[in-house]
């Protein structure tokens, strides 16, 4: 890898193909036995045990305003490990992909016709052959997610 090339694990969430960048990535899970918070925002899917760690569980659909995932007997949820503010967060998503290998010089601004959600948690575009990658920002996406923004603006 150059050091104008970047990695980023590719995962949906509805309809939309995003990158996060590997070295934002602490792991990529299966959440088992969450257990609720009550009184919490809709966005936070529970609480989880990974390997000795307490985590947040952030379900992206519901953190984007999107509607919840129709699921079937058979589907079960994925998730993004990933750290912000200190804490230990599980971005629920729809689909893991793969790990993209891409040239930073072919990074592009937000396109104005991009949807305004995916624009709001986006460092930029790459178009690849059939599809438009969102590379995610982990900050935007999880900014208000505890009270762990209000310690990274201190």
């Amino acid at each position: 890898m150059t050091a104008t090339t970047r990695e980023y694990v590719t995962f949906r969430i509805s309809d939309q193909l995003f990158g996060l960048s590997v070295i934002e990535i602490h792991d990529v899970f299966r959440p088992t036995r969450m257990t609720p918070v009550p009184l919490s925002g809709l966005e936070i899917a529970g609480v989880l045990n990974l390997r000795g760690r307490i985590v947040t569980a952030i379900d992206a659909r519901s953190r984007l305003g999107l509607p919840p995932r129709v699921k079937d007997k058979q589907d079960q949820m994925l998730a993004i490990g990933v750290e912000y503010g200190g804490e230990s967060f599980g971005l629920v998503v729809d689909e893991i992909g793969e790990v993209v290998r891409l040239e930073e010089a072919d990074m592009e601004q937000n396109p104005v016709n991009l949807d305004a959600t995916w624009s709001s948690v986006s460092r930029g575009v790459y178009r690849l052959d059939d599809r438009l990658l969102v590379i995610m920002d982990i900050d935007r996406m999880l900014a208000g997610a505890s009270g762990a923004d209000a310690a990274a603006a201190a």
